[in-house]
């Protein structure tokens, strides 16, 4: 049934209502309702917050977003985690009314002292709302001058329309026919579900080193030969552990990022093992692809031997810690040939007609060492072990978990999982892997995961990012949260293969001030750009399945690496809140399409980009920018500081830009730069 006031399309709105709203504490969205009433009197609405305890805060003014359209917007702010609602009031604004009608009769004279004695009476009845050290003596006195007929009708109307009569009721007003929506879910996150640089390494990788084979006895023909086959023959790679790549975990620290991921770090199959560039004959050392989770060394609640204990994995974790960064743990659901559930538990598997079991497929691709789960047989009884396994290695220091194509499972299974380990672990956050189509990802997003992966890997030119980025900034925002990833193990793009060095700078500046949350895969600094063939997204010699050895210190000492950069973009985002939030960007104009330019705004903070998306050429525009959006004057002109320069300028709604690849690849420029408000905020 409709309210005495009708209050409309309450927003955000998840799944009709169904489902929670997203926020993170100290987030700032828009709660919007549409709200009018019948014939011309005035309404107006208001938003009350309710926190996890039910205890509702001060409600919040309403405004209409645009005059004549009945929409109505309030800007809301929780403060603490957990369950909240909120409502949209609506109620009839009497005062509002008298108000209008009264600075049409009084000045011709219709009705006047009729007008005024009406006026007097909701005045008082108002007062008796406003507490005395608000403002209600203000309110008093325009009562008395509305009532004081020895004055002119004009000077009784103007001492009720006083400012301080205006704030004492703006504040307390005199509400009529209230009427409440119906409370609509808010579900508030830890920080670090929307804010925060994610770096992916492969643990056997990190510290790892080439051990040449022993040279061959130098003796007689025979021997002779031998040592020219062990000369030609690759050295022997020494896997790194998980204390070796706790060495180099300082280095990602220093680099500015929250989040170091792994990729599965459990035992790893032989059946069908994959060898370099998915080859379907690895040899006798080739190490296999992490996803191909078990052997009879265990599963999925067990460490590869030969990347430690589950000490060392302690270990690697704590280091982490003392290093302010937190572990993010890959959650694949899937297993090897070899996994203890294939005797187990047969029911869990596809098999066909020929009774073998189905391995995973993707055409063209092939993951013959991989078997999906079928869950239909035994939904229970797989959520059970999932949820099992997954308090497991929360009892061991992880409290984020990267899952693994998320999106070739039932929806209905993500639901039950991650409402159980939250209803427990509320700080526990998911990030969805989900490259599909919106809907299956919009669903995932719906059900629990707090972070998901995006398209934005494949936006590369103005209209496609500027299009792309409103959408998630916009309603999107209120259930699902990009994590703008640059590359992937499984995915180099085009753009990165074809632009070298530039097109790397440029990804990770666009990545890093378009979403909150951003993340590289280690070899990223390097510019790692070589695909497996040509029209690959697939590297050649993939560190899926082999160990890739990377000398760090020498691309520092020879200037080759992006490490600068990224720890300078880095810092930026810790320094400006602007950054920190998904829902407020806003792109402006310039008279070239190979430059993009859009701004952040987070209160006083204001950070303005402009980014040259050719890697190729230099590229000049004049740019335009929208000044009310900015909080400016249409002809102003303010100081501004670039961030990645330390260059300041003075730009006004028109300004002259040139950006030459490999020596200035963006503007991230600071409006009326103050001293910065302090570190990255607790996650």
């Amino acid at each position: 049934m409709i309210g005495r006031i009708p209050v409309l399309d309450v927003r955000p709105l998840v799944d009709c209502g169904r489902r929670p709203a997203k926020a993170v504490s100290g987030e700032t969205f828009q709660v919007t309702a549409t709200v009018f009433r019948e014939g011309h009197d005035a309404v107006a609405a208001n938003v009350v917050l309710r926190d996890p305890s039910g205890r509702s805060g001060p409600w919040t003014p309403m405004r209409e977003l645009a005059p004549g359209t009945d929409r109505w917007g309030a800007d809301v702010t929780p403060d603490a985690e957990g369950r909240w609602t909120y409502t949209v009031e609506a109620w009839s604004d009497p005062v509002a009314t008298w108000r209008h009608t009264a600075r049409i009769k009084i000045p011709a004279g219709i009705d006047t002292a009729l007008v005024l004695a009406e006026g007097a009476e909701l005045y008082e009845r108002a007062a008796g709302g406003v507490p005395k050290r608000d403002g209600r003596e203000a309110v008093l006195s325009a009562v008395d001058a509305l009532r004081d007929a020895a004055r002119p009708a004009a000077a009784r109307l103007a001492a009720a329309l006083t400012p301080e009569a205006d704030e004492a009721l703006a504040g307390h007003p005199l509400r009529e026919l209230v009427t409440a929506s119906r409370p609509m879910p808010l579900i508030v996150e830890r920080r670090r579900a929307l804010f925060g640089s994610w770096y992916e390494l492969f643990p056997r990788s990190e510290g790892a080193r080439a051990e040449p084979a022993p040279p061959a006895k130098p003796a007689g023909k025979g021997r002779a030969t031998k040592a020219r086959a062990a000369a030609a023959r690759p050295p022997r790679i020494i896997g790194g552990t998980f204390r070796t790549a706790a060495e180099r975990l300082p280095a990602v620290a220093a680099m500015g990022f929250d989040v170091v991921y792994l990729p599965p770090i459990h035992p790893i199959g032989t059946t069908h093992r994959k060898g370099p560039n998915n080859s379907l004959s690895p040899a006798a050392h080739d190490v296999g692809v992490p996803w191909a989770i078990g052997s009879a060394e265990g599963g999925h609640d067990a460490v590869h031997p030969g990347l430690g204990t589950l000490d060392d994995f302690g270990h690697f974790v704590e280091t982490a810690r003392n290093l302010r960064m937190e572990i993010a743990l890959d959650f694949a659901l899937q297993c090897s040939p070899d996994h203890p559930w294939v005797t187990e538990h047969p029911e869990w598997f596809h098999h066909r007609a020929d009774g073998s079991i189905a391995y995973a497929e993707n055409p063209p691709k092939k993951y013959q060492d991989i078997y999906p789960i079928a869950f239909d047989k035994d939904l229970s009884g797989i959520v059970t072990e999932t949820l099992r396994i997954l308090r497991f290695w929360m009892d061991h220091g992880v409290r984020i978990f990267r899952v693994d194509n998320p999106h070739t499972k039932p929806v209905i299974f993500w639901e039950k999982v991650i409402a159980d380990i939250n209803r427990t672990d509320p700080d526990v956050i998911f990030l969805a892997e989900a490259f599909t189509r919106p809907a299956m990802m919009h669903a995932l997003a719906t059900v629990g995961f707090q972070q998901s992966y995006t398209y934005f890997t494949w936006r590369n030119n103005r209209q496609e990012i500027t299009d792309y980025v409103t959408e998630l900034s916009g309603e999107t925002a209120s259930f699902m949260r990009p994590n703008f990833f640059v590359n992937t193990p499984d995915i180099l793009p085009g753009y990165l293969q074809d632009g070298g060095r530039p097109a790397f700078e440029t990804r990770a500046v666009l990545a890093a001030t378009l979403s909150p949350t951003w993340g590289v895969y280690a070899g990223y600094e390097l510019c790692e750009n070589t695909p497996v063939r040509s029209g690959s997204e697939e590297y050649l010699d993939s560190e899926k399945y082999e160990i890739r050895l990377r000398d760090w210190e020498a691309a520092e000492r020879e200037g080759r690496s992006l490490a600068p950069l990224i720890t300078t973009l880095n810092r930026i985002r810790r320094r400006h809140p602007a950054l920190q939030q998904l829902r407020d960007v806003h792109f402006h104009s310039s008279d070239n399409d190979a430059l993009i330019v859009y701004s952040k705004r987070s209160g006083s903070n204001i950070v303005l980009m402009v980014v040259n998306l050719d890697p190729h050429h230099t590229q000049e525009a004049t740019v335009s920018l929208d000044m009310p959006q900015l909080g400016l004057d249409r002809h102003e002109s303010v100081p501004v500081r670039d961030e990645l320069t330390g260059t300041s300028y003075h730009w006004g709604r028109t300004f002259y830009v040139r950006l030459e690849p490999g020596v200035t690849p963006a503007h991230i420029a600071v409006l009326r730069p103050s001293p910065p408000t302090g570190g990255s905020p607790t996650p």
